[in-house]
């Protein structure tokens, strides 16, 4: 089995402007399969030149849900990549006087499929785990910062994401969040047009 020398990607925005969808190419034989997680070049030909300084690596059971969290002050744009099983990932425009502000897109992804979400700064992120587990890579443009992490409930009507599980597994961290509208402006990421 031979890797060629740079990964080709499909890279399309998905419903919600600024989060993508990005499909890697794969090479199969008799004996597996192998692709590149990421490649900065080849990245950084699709306009996706952030540099990720931290890796964080998640294992989780069915019906764990994460999120939805962000970070105030030292906005994170992250890289989701399934590395086994399958999830179902959240992003949510949370940039206060964003024409889409408060609105989701959800997208499964499978560790089969070899597609990765990235979710720019100003946007919240969760995920829950539809498959018996799922083990997960978040590429992150800055490292986590426990003074700065914020949250908002992942069940907030106002946003009304179509999680597909029923009574999820879920921290007390972040069961304990606001709605978005309960949080004050100046406590959100802001929109900046382009």
């Amino acid at each position: 089995m031979t890797l060629k020398s740079k990964a080709d990607l499909i890279v399309r925005e998905s419903s919600l402007p600024g989060v993508l969808i990005i499909e890697s190419e794969t090479n199969v034989d008799r004996r597996g399969n192998i692709s590149y997680v990421y490649d900065y070049e080849t990245y950084a030909k699709h306009g996706l030149s952030r540099v990720f300084i931290q890796d964080i690596f998640v294992h989780a059971h069915k019906n764990v849900l994460f999120g939805l969290r962000y970070q105030r002050y030292v906005e994170q744009a992250k890289l989701i990549i399934t590395v086994a099983g399958n999830i179902f990932d959240v992003a949510v425009d949370i940039r206060a006087g964003s024409p889409n502000f408060g609105k989701w897109q959800g997208l499964y992804l499978s560790s089969l499929l070899n597609h990765q979400v990235f979710i720019p700064e100003g946007f919240a992120h969760g995920y829950c785990v539809i498959s018996d587990t799922a083990d997960v890579i978040i590429k992150c443009t800055e490292g986590y910062n426990d003074n700065y992490d914020c949250g908002i409930y992942w069940a907030d009507n106002t946003i009304n994401i179509d999680w597909p599980i029923k009574d999820p597994i879920i921290s007390n961290q972040d069961s304990g969040k606001p709605s978005l509208n309960e949080i004050p402006s100046s406590l959100l990421p802001v929109y900046i047009m382009t």
